[in-house]
């Protein structure tokens, strides 16, 4: 445990350090957390040593995608979906579900995997992740548009293919056992507990016998989510839908509450995402990357190259996306944190194929951080022209610069 802080801290000092550096170029510090856990682990100089068994994957697991999924709820209140929807809404209502099922057909006909461990392979890798294409989506000179699109399907779809990562995850633990009553249970309650909690909670402050101090402010939405948390875990409800139900609960109903917490609340997400990556590039060795022969990198190229931009080309026919923009969407589909989570507790999870379902789902996260975290610059720079700049973008220039008194560029 103590080898595991010192090699966190450690990297995150330097991801600090080269943070700066990163947002320019083609480096990513996410990246960089993968590849100092694969170096770090028992495939190379055996400094963190883990197994997929350890309670401290799980634990980490769990707690990570719970603050993730809590966060990204509030990217996403009601409000926000509804002023945003008619895009994102093609990318997830179309896109998620057929990303899932051109993956899956790929899983079982070319690796040989049964029906439902092809299709919890597509469930754990349809969901995408704007960290691996930010110089994309913080560009200004990318459509905003495109930008939108993104950061709202990513905020979204992992919340979106959980039940269909715990669903097929149940069914492979042993259909003779599974009892869908209980699962539906289970996820229902969860989706309660996320909005109960949280509305109580705000209602509670909003009274005349309540208030938070401006010192106390940011902590009450973390309150809120470890109370989710707690309940969750006491009633054994879905902790994930939990996190992500709480999160849209927040956002719709406490706007104050969810901008006090925002900065601190991301900040806290990104340290359990960071350390969930150390630890799932400790997991992955030389022999793992191996073990998948030809066929799976074969499927981890065509996870991202034909399944993602099939889905989103069939999702976007008829929309008024230039090509140069569905090209963007088609190819930022970057396999990233939740599904790296999804990965961890399959491998906990003890199902007969959990190794090879884990072994084909590294493979293709590997594959697509080094592709998509080293192409986003280069594809923002195709949008770097007036054509796609909004046209009130140098209105707004000319008149912040006058209100600096500096002579517009």
């Amino acid at each position: 445990m103590s080898t595991l802080l010192t090699a966190f801290a450690g990297v995150l000092l330097l991801a600090v350090l080269v943070s700066s550096l990163a947002h320019r170029t083609i480096l990513s510090t996410a990246a960089l957390f993968l590849v100092a856990g694969f170096v770090l682990g028992d495939g190379v100089l055996g400094v963190v040593s883990l197994r997929p068994g350890d309670e401290l994957v799980g634990t980490l697991a769990e707690l990570a995608l719970f603050a993730v999924l809590f966060t990204d709820g509030m990217r996403v209140g009601w409000k926000d979906l509804r002023g945003a929807w008619r895009l994102p809404g093609r990318a997830l209502g179309w896109g998620l579900p057929l990303t899932l099922a051109v993956t899956a057909v790929g899983a079982h006909y070319l690796i040989g995997l049964g029906w439902v461990e092809s299709l919890l392979i597509g469930a754990i890798l349809a969901p995408t992740d704007p960290v691996f294409a930010a110089a994309l989506v913080g560009n200004e000179k990318v459509p905003p548009r495109l930008r939108q699109l993104l950061n709202v399907e990513s905020g979204v779809n992992d919340g979106l293919a959980l039940p269909f990562v715990m669903v097929f995850l149940a069914i492979a633990a042993g259909s003779r056992d599974l009892h869908l009553g209980e699962l539906a249970l289970e996820l229902g309650l969860g989706v309660l507990i996320g909005v109960a909690i949280p509305w109580l909670a705000i209602k509670l402050e909003q009274t005349r016998w309540f208030s938070a101090s401006t010192q106390y402010e940011p902590l009450n939405a973390l309150a809120i989510g470890l109370l989710v948390l707690a309940v969750g875990k006491a009633t054994h409800g879905n902790l994930f839908l939990a996190a992500f139900s709480a999160g849209i609960t927040v956002a719709t109903f406490g706007e104050r509450q969810r901008e006090s917490f925002e900065h601190f609340g991301e900040l806290i997400a990104e340290l359990f995402k960071l350390a969930a990556l150390l630890v799932f590039g400790a997991l992955i060795t030389p022999a793992l990357l191996g073990a998948v022969g030809w066929q799976g990198w074969l499927f981890a190229i065509l996870a991202l190259v034909v399944a993602r931009p099939v889905a989103i080309w069939v999702s976007f026919l008829g929309s008024r996306l230039s090509v140069r923009e569905q090209a963007a969407v088609a190819w930022f589909g970057p396999k990233g944190f939740a599904s790296v989570v999804y990965g961890l507790i399959v491998l906990a999870s003890g199902i007969t194929a959990a190794q090879s379902v884990f072994q084909l789902v590294a493979v293709t996260i590997v594959l697509s951080i080094v592709l998509h975290s080293s192409t986003d610059i280069v594809v923002a720079r195709g949008f770097d022209d007036e054509r796609d700049v909004p046209a009130w973008h140098g209105i707004a220039r000319r008149l912040q610069a006058r209100s600096r008194g500096d002579s517009p560029s």
